[in-house]
């Protein structure tokens, strides 16, 4: 049984869950930049591995092979750019479309070229931080206590006293309690 005050503050806490869950984010908050980026890539990684912009920035990627001829394709993007040992290749893009983007290596270049990928992540990630506001909404509402009476009940029951005094045991007791369980 909820007390009166705790259904208010239910309440609020559904409420405000609704608003972080349902009402619309903005669309930008930073004003678009220019944005430069040099990759190397070498031995099947990309360093950075993750590439973070904002949406509307232009985008410049610098890619530079370090051993063998690499490239990078940017899926959803459709960008391709590809770079020669020791070259740097450049390729220029307005970063138009929010989420999260793979970027992986165009150029088969050796046994573990499938696993050369990065990423682009154009945006802040809102539903990370939605869930995050969920998650702490949802802790509060476990910590509200139902009843307080039975609460504190409770809690003066975990810290009452326990009967002291020696406990004795002896094989006579053991053996009763044996014959008693037959």
């Amino acid at each position: 049984m909820l007390t009166r005050n705790s259904r208010w503050l239910l309440i609020a806490l559904a409420l405000t869950a609704l608003v972080i869950a349902l009402v619309p984010l903005p669309a930008t908050l930073a004003q678009p930049a220019d944005r430069h980026f040099r990759i190397e890539a070498s031995s099947f990684e990309y360093t950075p591995p993750v590439i973070a912009v904002n949406p509307g920035d232009r985008v410049t990627l610098e890619l530079v092979s370090t051993d063998y001829v690499h490239g990078l394709y940017i899926d959803g993007y459709d960008l391709d750019l590809t770079a020669d040992p020791g070259q740097t290749a450049r390729l220029t893009f307005i970063a138009d479309k929010p989420g999260a983007f793979r970027f992986r290596c165009s150029v088969t270049c050796g046994p573990l070229h499938p696993f050369m990928i990065g990423k682009l992540n154009v945006g802040v990630n809102w539903l990370l931080w939605r869930a995050a506001g969920l998650a702490v909404l949802a802790a509060t509402a476990i910590a509200i206590p139902r009843n307080r009476a039975t609460f504190k009940d409770r809690l003066r029951g975990a810290l009452s006293p326990r009967p002291r005094g020696p406990l004795r045991v002896t094989a006579r007791t053991r053996l009763e309690s044996i014959n008693n369980c037959k």
